[in-house]
Parts: C-alpha cells; sequence; structure tokens
C-alpha cells in the first residue's frame, strides 16, 4: 500500500485561501487544490480514503487579531518563535499564530493520524524555496514555482501562475516526505502539537 504526503498551508481566515497538496511515494503530484472554511478542510480529510497512510503538515497560520495599525501588521513576522517569557504580552499583539482549526486537527491526531505543523517560511529557508522578494508577491511566487520545478522534480506542473496558498502546501507536503525519512526535528510545540523542520 503506498504511502502519502498531505501539506495544508492553513490561512488565517476563510476569506484568505488554503491550499492543499497530496504527494505520492514516487515524487508525483497527484492532488492540488483551494480551501477556505474549516468546514472545508475538514470535509477534505474526511474523504480521504488513504488518510491512515499518509503523514500530514499543516502550517501555523498568521494571527490577525489585535492588527489596530500598520506597526503592529508589521511587527508580527520578526517577533522571535521561541518568546522571552520575561517579555509582557500585553492584548496578545506578539501572538504570532492563530488557533485556527486547532482543535480540529487534535481530534485528528487523537485518532491516530500522523499529524504535525510546520511555520511555512522556515520550511521553505530549509528547502531552499525562499526568495528576497516580498511574501506572496507575483515575483516571490514564480520564484517559488520555478524553484519546486528545477529543484524537486514537479515537470507536471502547469507554466502558468499556481496560487501561493497551493505552492506553500507543496512545501508542507516536501516536509511530510522529509519527516517519514526521519530528517527532521521538532522546533517546538504548539496548541499540542509538534512544529518541526528539516534538520
Amino acid at each position: 500500500m503506498s504511502n502519502y504526503y498531505i501539506g495544508l498551508s492553513l490561512g488565517a481566515a476563510s476569506s484568505i485561501e488554503s491550499g492543499v497538496a497530496v504527494l505520492q511515494d514516487n515524487g508525483q503530484l497527484c492532488y492540488v487544490d483551494k480551501l477556505f472554511s474549516i468546514n472545508d478542510v475538514i470535509f477534505f480529510f474526511d474523504n480521504f480514503s488513504s488518510l491512515k497512510n499518509s503523514s500530514v503538515m499543516v502550517s501555523l497560520p498568521w494571527d490577525n487579531a489585535m492588527l489596530n495599525g500598520k506597526w503592529r501588521v508589521l511587527s508580527k513576522p520578526y517577533q522571535r518563535i521561541n518568546e522571552n517569557p520575561l517579555f509582557l504580552n500585553k492584548d496578545n499583539w506578539m501572538q504570532r499564530y492563530s488557533p485556527r482549526g486547532s482543535d480540529y486537527l487534535l481530534k485528528l491526531h487523537d485518532a491516530g493520524i500522523d499529524i504535525k505543523r510546520f511555520e511555512i517560511y522556515l520550511t521553505r529557508q530549509k528547502l531552499n524555496l525562499y526568495s528576497n522578494y516580498k511574501e506572496r508577491s507575483p515575483a516571490d511566487c514564480k520564484f517559488f514555482q520555478s524553484a519546486l520545478k528545477l529543484n524537486y522534480g514537479f515537470s507536471n506542473m502547469p507554466s502558468n501562475m499556481i496560487p501561493a496558498a497551493q505552492l506553500e502546501a507543496i512545501a508542507g507536503a516536501l516536509l511530510a516526505r522529509e519527516y517519514k525519512k526521519g530528517k527532521t526535528k521538532r522546533i517546538f510545540e504548539y496548541n499540542g502539537l509538534d512544529v518541526i523542520n528539516i534538520m
């Protein structure tokens, strides 16, 4: 029975698209799609017949709460991932990640599904998929897609632009494959699930 590697790039809200990608054992992408609501995510996982034979990687979505000013929006990506406990986190403005979908992901974990979380920007760096362009800009997406095609042999990728969420989901699926090979390490824990990255 073949294994599958599932990457899910979870959007910060239902108005922001999420991407899902399924990678086969032979390295071929067999499914790439866009999802929006958590119900779409639940529907996908509930109807994926080989979930027990899959490794699942789900990205940490940004927390868009308490963004009252431009400085708060711009400050979040620059907060340290392992925050210093001596800093007071008033009004939760230093919180990088949203708990969106965490309850359902914990249910999957408790049901015996091999599921982990990942931080998309750290993973892109380790997979040599990170560009110097603004994240999710057209230039960044073009670089991301070209790097996936050249570095990882996804020759069946279309020539037109794939949405950023789906490209991030493919990176998650690649990380799931590296995890199965034992080439990853635990960075920290988020809402009961390990967040991992390549060693």
